[in-house]
């Protein structure tokens, strides 16, 4: 079964990037699946979106303005958002 296009309101899974890498190359914070809700959508590329993410410490929004988050189906790739997995 195919998704539909994303619309604003949609909740969606988010891959944030995480924080700079460390001199250790370990991450305060590493990259985790986040729930977010989609805020805007690229007319032009519907795949790319603005999100707002839900983290267990605050929110964190990223516009389209500011570059978006991608479409990314069958792995979770930093600075992607995919549709969430079926139960």
């Amino acid at each position: 079964m195919s998704e539909p296009p994303p619309t604003v309101g949609r909740v969606v899974h988010n891959v944030p990037h995480g924080t700079p890498l460390r001199s250790d190359g370990s991450q305060a914070f590493p990259p985790a699946c986040r729930a977010a809700i989609v805020t805007e959508v690229d007319t032009d590329d519907p795949g790319r979106v603005g999100l707002a993410v839900l983290n267990p410490t605050g929110q964190f929004c990223h516009s389209l303005s500011n570059g978006g988050s991608v479409l990314v189906t069958g792995s979770q790739v930093p600075g992607s958002w995919h549709w969430p997995e079926r139960a």
